[in-house]
């Protein structure tokens, strides 16, 4: 179907790639908790573009150059993994007071795009991802508008799943909202998350 190989186990392979927890779904879901859905389809649009910008790249063979500029690729990680610890340290820093009196600072749409675009960008390993997971699902004599029909796929599967992780998010703050502390405790967890994530991937690194 579309020319793709094995419909069925492809669109399995990116059900399981999107489940698999990671800085992407805690950002989305950070920002549904404490932005609303707002701030949680900011965040989602703005991982969306990441990805895209990996699967664009990884169509481009963008990857080789990657593999021939060693220094590149590691500078693209390190600022990634700089940047989650960021965000994770100023969760883990934010006023109590506010924290648990549910106020928010109010930022316009692009912030949260722009966050979700960087988290998106926080492993560039994930372009070899793409470059190692469009053949399986590819013939030899497939056209160009196969790889085309796979990144259509992709983004639209990532948007519906990741729409859900909105909702979800934005719903369980909200039942959640009334029980005192809960605001503070669920921000200090996701900031130790996202600290935790970036700590992996330099252990990784070294």
């Amino acid at each position: 179907m579309f020319e793709i190989q094995h419909y069925p186990s492809f669109i399995a392979a990116i059900l399981i790639f999107q489940m698999l927890p990671g800085p992407g779904t805690l950002a989305i879901l950070g920002a549904s908790a404490r932005s609303g859905i707002g701030g949680g389809m900011g965040v989602v649009f703005g991982t969306l573009a990441g990805d895209f910008v990996y699967m664009l790249a990884a169509v481009l063979g963008l990857a080789a150059i990657l593999t021939a500029y060693p220094a590149v690729f590691a500078a693209l990680q390190w600022l990634g993994i700089a940047y989650l610890c960021w965000i994770g340290f100023k969760l883990l820093t934010e006023p109590l007071i506010a924290a648990a009196a549910g106020e928010t600072r109010r930022h316009s749409g692009w912030f949260f795009v722009r966050q979700g675009f960087t988290v998106a960008l926080t492993n560039p390993k994930v372009i070899m991802f793409f470059m190692a997971f469009f053949p399986l699902f590819m013939r030899a004599d497939a056209r160009p508008i196969t790889l085309v029909s796979m990144m259509v796929h992709v983004t639209l599967i990532c948007l519906i799943y990741e729409i859900g992780l909105v909702l979800v998010g934005n719903l369980v703050a909200r039942l959640l909202s009334q029980v005192r502390g809960i605001r503070i405790l669920g921000n200090r967890l996701a900031g130790l998350a996202l600290i935790g994530f970036g700590l992996k991937l330099a252990l990784d690194e070294r």
